[in-house]
């Protein structure tokens, strides 16, 4: 294959886990006809173009040309230590949760009235749940929780009846997220828990909510959702808002500082 076909077929296999093609032009800034060339290996883009892609995707310029076929190089002299521990993160029992959309509610702390509703993708192949998780999507500059917007990717696993998301943002923070949540013993189908994510304070402890969605919201639409909304709002899931204001499952927010 050339260059422009490698091209091509990497940025269509990477494009596959974004809503659309163009949210990710939107995101990048770049043209849609251009990219549009690059996709249909018409042309291949200039230095700077091609960084602001790697960045976008969190990839190396060389993993954008390389042949898509070729298989993985072998490190000679180091331990596979990634393949070892994600085979052990990835191991049995699998999470009890169907694939689908999911909105996912988190506190903010010091704001009772207050949740960031955030749009998880669930997707479930055979035993393994991958995840992308959207946040602050369409939020206004300046207001809560906006400088931080995510875009996080992970796994799905089960431990002792709990079920972890531990994931990465693939935004310029590139910072980890990790949260466990448990069906809630109640007779709707909620998964109620806690998460440590990213603030505009920092690193916070946060109690989360996630619901699937039943109404079959397309992904663009349920993105557009992904923002702070207030609990008197009468659009939001009143299960979700009944369900915080009596703390069903549910633990205060706290604060996380590092040592300096």
């Amino acid at each position: 294959m050339s260059i422009r076909e490698n091209l091509a077929a990497n940025l269509r296999r990477l494009c596959k886990d974004h809503a659309s093609v163009s949210a990710v032009c939107r995101e990048l800034g770049i043209n849609r006809t251009q990219f549009e060339r690059y996709l249909q290996g018409q042309t291949v883009p200039n230095k700077a173009t091609a960084k602001l892609i790697c960045d976008y995707f969190r990839i190396d310029e060389a993993e954008l040309y390389q042949d898509p076929g070729a298989p993985e190089p072998i490190m000679r002299g180091l331990p596979p230590v990634s393949e070892s521990l994600f085979n052990q993160m990835i191991r049995p029992p699998s999470p009890s949760i169907a694939g689908g959309t999911y909105f996912t509610y988190f506190s903010i702390p010091d704001r009772p009235d207050l949740l960031m509703r955030s749009v998880t993708f669930v997707r479930r192949e055979a035993e393994l749940v991958t995840f992308r998780r959207v946040t602050g999507w369409s939020e206004r500059r300046g207001s809560t929780w906006a400088r931080a917007r995510g875009n996080h990717y992970g796994v799905a696993i089960s431990r002792l009846n709990w079920i972890y998301f531990s994931g990465i943002n693939r935004r310029q923070t590139g910072e980890p997220s990790l949260i466990s949540v448990q069906w809630a013993p109640i007779s709707e189908p909620v998964l109620i828990g806690k998460a440590m994510l990213l603030t505009e304070a920092g690193p916070a402890f946060v109690s989360v909510i996630m619901r699937r969605d039943i109404a079959n919201i397309r992904p663009r639409d349920a993105i557009s959702m992904a923002h702070v909304v207030r609990l008197d709002d009468p659009d939001v899931d009143q299960l979700v808002v009944s369900l915080t204001r009596e703390g069903v499952g549910l633990v205060p927010s706290i604060a996380v500082t590092y040592a300096k």
